[in-house]
């Protein structure tokens, strides 16, 4: 009688527990069981994501005036930013310094470096590869642009 009671209780509460036979029980696990073995396993996809999700990425386009200016190509470099330097007019002892200095700091940080065109440089951080290679660099090599 007591656990009839609390069953009352429970069923007016919203807890009550509907009967179920053993057997249909056992007939569930059956069925289960059986079409386990009959479809093949689908692997469940977990959710799905980029590793290397695309970013928009700023190219730094510089003209330095002094040799001042160098030192924030250099910082935009360790920000994995990609910097343009076009020294086409440049006196030709700032562009020599300007390129030494830049592209030291370029292999300091695994990056890399190409000339574009006369006096225009392309310094890459580590994180981006350059595609295509422009071999026309003359006799005095990436300085044949300078006028001496």
């Amino acid at each position: 009688m007591a656990k009839k009671l609390v069953d009352k209780v429970l069923g007016f509460i919203g807890f009550e527990e509907e009967p179920v036979e053993e057997e249909e029980k056992e007939r569930f696990r059956e069925e289960r069981f059986r079409d386990e073995e009959t479809v093949p396993q689908v692997k469940r996809k977990g959710q799905v994501f980029s590793l290397h999700a695309q970013r928009q990425v700023r190219v730094i386009v510089a003209e330095p005036r002094a040799f001042e200016d160098v030192q924030s190509i250099a910082e935009h470099l360790k920000n994995r930013r990609p910097v343009v330097v076009n020294l086409e007019r440049a006196e030709s002892e700032l562009a020599r310094r300007v390129v030494d200095f830049v592209s030291g700091a370029t292999y300091a940080l695994n990056g890399s470096m190409q000339k574009v065109g006369n006096g225009i440089f392309l310094f890459v951080p580590s994180n981006m590869d350059i595609a295509g290679d422009i071999k026309e660099f003359g006799e005095r090599g990436i300085f044949s642009w300078i006028e001496q």
